[in-house]
Order: C-alpha cells, then sequence, then structure tokens
C-alpha cells in the first residue's frame, strides 16, 4: 500500500512537471485574462491601466501566476521575489485608499481564474483526477500565501502612515476628478471608508495662495470639505452649495489664498466645474476679471465660454484689428471705444455719446468713420455679433500680477 502511495506521488511529480511545461505559453493570455476579470467584476479596478496603477497590478499578476507555474515544476523554487512584488502591491493599496475587502477578492478572482485555465489544460492533456486535485489544493494554498503577503504590505503601510485618513481623503478627491470617471462604486466605497458622506451635488474652489503653501499646512477647514492643497493646482470640494457661511468659513482658513468657486453641480459634472473654476483663476492674472479675492464662475460664465479657445480667440481679435489697419494706435482705439458704444447703444447717437462722454455732432462723424471701416458688417446681425464677441475678448484691464491684490485683507472682495 505504502508502494502504490509512493509511485502515484511519483507519477504526480512528473505529470505536475508536464503540466508546467505546457502552461509556460499560455502564461500571459492567463495574466491578462486576471487582470480583465478582476477590472470587470471589482468596480475599483476599472480604471485605465497607463501609469503606475497599471504597471503594479499588471506586475503583482504576471509574477503570481509565473512563480505558481515555476514551482510546480519545481517546490524549491525562491518565492522571495514574488513576495515583494506582492508586499509592495499591498501597501501601494492601501496608499490608493483601496479596502482590504477589495485587495483579498482581487485575489479570490484571480486564483478563480487560473484554476479555470488549468482545468481547461488538464483536461486537454488527460490528467487524472487525482492530479488536479493536488494541483487544487496547491493553487488554494499558494494564492492564500500571496494574499497574505500583500495583507502584511497593506498593514505596514498604514502603521506607517500617520496621516492615512489624509492620504485616503485626498485619494478621494482625486478620484471624484477623474476623467474617464471612476466608476460611482468605487467612489463610494471610498468615501464610506474615510466616513464621507456622498453628496448628491458639490462645488469645487480652485485655490491659488499668494505663496506657495507648505506640505505641512492643515488649514483648520469644515469635516465634510475634501482639499488637496500641497499640488500644482489646490482644491477643495464642498458638499451642496457653498453658502455665506460656508465662503467666510473658506475664507478664514485660507487668508492669503484667491479662490474661484465653481458652479454647484452633480457629482459626475464636478471636474468641468473645477475646470471652470481654475480658467477664471487664469483670466483674473490676465486682466480679463477683476482681481477679487473671491471669483464665482457662475457670474462670469460667457467669458468663461468666450476664452475657452485661446487660438479661437486670437483669430477673433486678428479678424476684428486687420480691419482697423493703417490707423495710429489712437485712432484705433477711439474707433474701437465707438463700436463697442454702438452696439451698446445700438446705434442710438444719445445713448453712444452719454456712453463717450462727448457731443452728439461727435458721435455722428464718429458713426460715418464706423460705416466707412466695417460697411455692411454694422447691419448685418451675424457680423455684428462677431463683432461684439470681438470687442470682448480683447483685454479690457493691465494685466495684474498673481499674488499682488489678495496678500492682505479682502476688501477687493465682490
Amino acid at each position: 500500500m505504502t508502494g502504490g502511495a509512493a509511485g502515484e506521488t511519483a507519477d504526480s511529480a512528473v505529470l505536475s512537471g508536464r503540466l508546467a511545461q505546457i502552461m509556460r505559453p499560455e502564461l500571459e493570455s492567463v495574466a491578462d485574462e486576471i487582470v480583465a476579470e478582476i477590472r470587470a467584476l471589482i468596480p475599483e479596478y476599472r480604471r485605465p491601466l497607463d501609469g503606475p496603477y497599471g504597471k503594479n497590478i499588471k506586475a503583482g499578476v504576471q509574477h503570481a501566476v509565473s512563480l505558481f507555474v515555476a514551482q510546480i515544476a519545481d517546490p524549491s523554487a525562491s518565492t522571495q521575489h514574488a513576495h515583494e512584488v506582492h508586499r509592495r502591491l499591498g501597501q501601494y493599496e492601501m496608499r490608493e485608499g483601496r479596502s482590504l475587502d477589495t485587495l483579498q477578492a482581487a485575489y479570490r478572482v484571480g486564483a478563480r481564474v487560473a484554476w479555470r485555465r488549468i482545468m481547461e489544460v488538464g483536461r486537454r492533456s488527460g490528467f487524472s483526477s487525482t492530479v488536479m486535485s493536488q494541483l487544487a489544493d496547491a493553487m488554494l494554498g499558494f494564492m492564500d500565501e500571496l494574499a497574505s503577503v500583500a495583507l502584511d504590505g497593506f498593514l505596514e503601510a498604514k502603521a506607517c502612515s500617520a496621516d492615512a485618513l489624509d492620504t485616503w481623503r485626498r485619494r478621494l478627491l482625486q478620484l471624484i476628478l477623474e476623467r474617464p470617471a471612476a466608476p460611482p462604486e468605487a467612489v463610494e466605497e471610498l468615501a464610506q471608508l474615510v466616513g464621507w458622506t456622498t453628496p448628491k451635488t458639490a462645488t469645487p474652489v480652485a485655490v491659488r495662495p499668494a505663496f506657495p503653501l507648505k506640505g505641512a499646512h492643515r488649514p483648520s477647514l469644515d469635516a465634510d470639505v475634501l482639499a488637496e492643497l500641497s499640488g500644482v493646482e489646490p482644491r477643495l470640494l464642498v458638499p451642496g452649495a457653498v453658502t455665506r457661511e460656508r465662503l467666510a468659513a473658506l475664507e478664514q482658513a485660507l487668508p492669503r489664498c484667491r479662490l474661484a468657486i465653481g458652479p454647484c453641480v452633480p457629482m459626475d459634472g464636478v471636474a468641468d466645474s473645477l475646470r471652470w473654476a481654475r480658467k477664471a483663476l487664469a483670466l483674473v492674472d490676465e486682466g480679463v476679471l477683476p482681481p477679487r479675492r473671491v471669483v464665482l464662475a457662475q457670474e462670469c460664465l460667457p467669458v468663461l465660454l468666450l476664452h475657452s479657445d485661446e487660438a479661437l480667440t486670437l483669430q477673433l481679435r486678428h479678424r476684428l484689428l486687420a480691419s482697423l489697419d493703417g490707423l495710429t494706435p489712437r485712432q484705433r482705439e477711439r474707433m474701437l471705444e465707438t463700436l463697442r458704444a454702438w452696439l451698446d447703444a445700438q446705434g442710438h447717437v444719445v445713448g453712444m455719446a452719454d456712453r463717450l462722454s462727448v457731443h452728439p455732432q461727435t458721435v455722428r462723424y464718429r458713426m460715418r468713420q464706423l460705416e466707412a471701416t466695417f460697411g455692411d458688417r454694422l447691419r448685418d446681425p451675424d457680423a455684428r455679433f462677431e463683432l461684439e464677441l470681438a470687442l470682448r475678448v480683447l483685454p479690457t484691464a493691465p494685466r495684474q500680477s498673481g499674488a499682488a491684490s489678495y496678500t492682505g485683507v479682502s476688501n477687493t472682495r465682490r
């Protein structure tokens, strides 16, 4: 009986070696299938695989599959490198803000896919149920081992990071702003992890410090405000609309910063709203918008739209100013001033005179100059619309330095 058992063990070892040889050409496709199924079944992993995120996931799966096949052929094969990869993977998952349940679920999915492929190969190659049963035990034990290593890495990273909650909250804000959008389930799970109630609507705030904020700077913001202030483009996310009381609290917490408040939007529109707020800050720097301490993007949407395409804006300016070639700078300035008054007053002489602070007779003289310069364009509604657009994208205020107007008190606000 003992001899029979020894013979079966020897046969199993030979067959396992054959299985390893058969599996090696399939390693890459198995790894790809595991990654695809993890992303399909677990919403938190449905992000694009470009960059460090994708490299970490793929490397972890590839090392796991390769090592298991290597151990089938040679049980003494070293696990040191694979353990290090999966320990780092566990650390990375903690820093990304994913939960232990999510990490363990990924390992279970990986084991299921790998086992499914081994069963297919085993059946095609005629392996006995005894050998396949032994392989099943080995596979489950192997995946438990790697999952345990990743868990150790996860807990190590958590223990070493006193700022773990802040890290997760910043990660949550990043996830909300991602494009393409992250799955709502991924956002909700991370929100639950950090104790943040996901609102139906939210307001992003673009922050422009007068001086760079230090990494250790922790303003006393409300607990429900998500913040990322240490990056190149500091930003906040406020649940719901920004009330007067909330705005006062933000100004007090960030006393030497200009704030651009985006429109309050549903959660899937937050990234666009933040983009508009950032554009408003840029237009303040360019002198297009007044240098207020707080800029409300909702109040200047037409200006943001007009300046949303810089190349197109320059083209509009060029077409307008080309009509004034040959004039001196002073003559051109007066012509543009008259054209603006003509459009604002809808051609009424008295209204134009009031706007220009000149005599109506002077207005009639200037109108003859307008007619000579722009001709039929003044009578064409589409051409008039284009002229007004072009006038509105011309700079009307001197360029401001970014910090000069808000390093002190906020008496320039609204």
